[in-house]
Parts: C-alpha cells; structure tokens; sequence
C-alpha cells in the first residue's frame, strides 16, 4: 500500500503540533513564567532575615519555596507584592520569601510594604547581592521558584498576579496538595 505524499506532510505537520502545542504542557500559564524541563541545581541558598541573621534554605528543603527579588524603587515590585501576601496568606504549605535587592534598611521597608498595604510578609535581604549573581538576574522584579529539593524548578521574569488560578493550580500540583 502506497501511502500519498500529502497524507505524510500532514501527519508530521500534525506530530510537529502536538510537540510545539503540547497539551500535557502548562501552556495556559503566564507568558513570562519559565518551567525549566529539568530542574536546575542549586548547591545554597543564603540570605539575611530583617535582623541580619543568616537564613539557609538547605534547612527549609521539603517545601516548595518562591523566592521574590524586589526593590522599593521598582513599580512593578510595587503592583505584584499585594498578590504575593495574599500567595503566603493562602498557601502555607508554599513558603514565601520576599528578598530585598537594596542596602539593608529596615525602616524604609517598612514604610514601603505599610503604603501598599503588606503587612504580613516577612522580609529579607541580600545585601552583597550574592543571589542575584547566583540566579544570574537580569532585571526586577524576578521570582525563583524551587522544588522540594531545593532545585529551581521555574523562574518568573516581571510583574506578576500570585493570585491567577492556573499559576495556583500549578503550584498545588507542585507541592502535590
């Protein structure tokens, strides 16, 4: 049986859609949150709590964790953080770490979340910016997302709604709730 030239470009075409348009994929997320097919390894995670103590995320491992980097000048920072609050508020089981991307300063941190309304959020800082060069960020505000073994697993890149249904179906998922 001969099989028609026609019927082959259509049944490649055809596969070459379904490995473009993957439906098992997590196409109906955000435009700019990345889902690494792999997770990235990541060997530490260390940064200062609002008292400058150490915090070491190799403690924390069996959780998914969202690390945020932001800053009081970056509006976008501005708009997303009331949707990250509320991320923390209802997902526990999700911790959320809010990383400050400026010299440590306790007071104007404070001002800043108090004027946009965040008053739940734990904040931290990474004041020689050693995660920003660790996770190479280009740009803020910018969220790591890392499995329960610690490993990049995502990366979102610009303002973002915490709260949008299929980013918070995802994360379930993740964290297999």
């Amino acid at each position: 049986m001969k099989i028609s030239k026609s019927f082959k470009i259509i049944t490649f075409i055809f596969i070459g859609f379904l490995f473009v348009n993957n439906p098992l994929t997590y196409a109906e997320l955000p435009n700019n949150l990345v889902i690494h097919d792999k997770p990235k390894k990541i060997t530490s995670v260390t940064f200062k709590d609002i008292n400058l103590q150490d915090v070491d995320l190799s403690k924390n491992k069996g959780k998914i964790m969202v690390l945020n980097f932001w800053a009081t000048w970056c509006v976008p920072c501005k708009k997303e953080m009331p949707s990250l609050e509320k991320l923390a508020q209802n997902l526990p089981q999700v911790d959320v770490y809010p990383i400050n991307m400026e010299p440590p300063n306790k007071l104007r941190v404070r001002d800043w979340l108090q004027d946009i309304g965040v008053v739940s959020l734990n904040t931290y800082f990474d004041p020689k910016l050693d995660l920003a060069k660790k996770f190479k960020l280009i740009g803020m505000p910018t969220t790591i997302l890392l499995d329960k073994n610690g490993n990049e697993f995502g990366r979102i890149m610009g303002e973002f709604d915490f709260n949008e249904k299929n980013f918070l179906k995802f994360l379930k998922s993740k964290a297999n709730l």
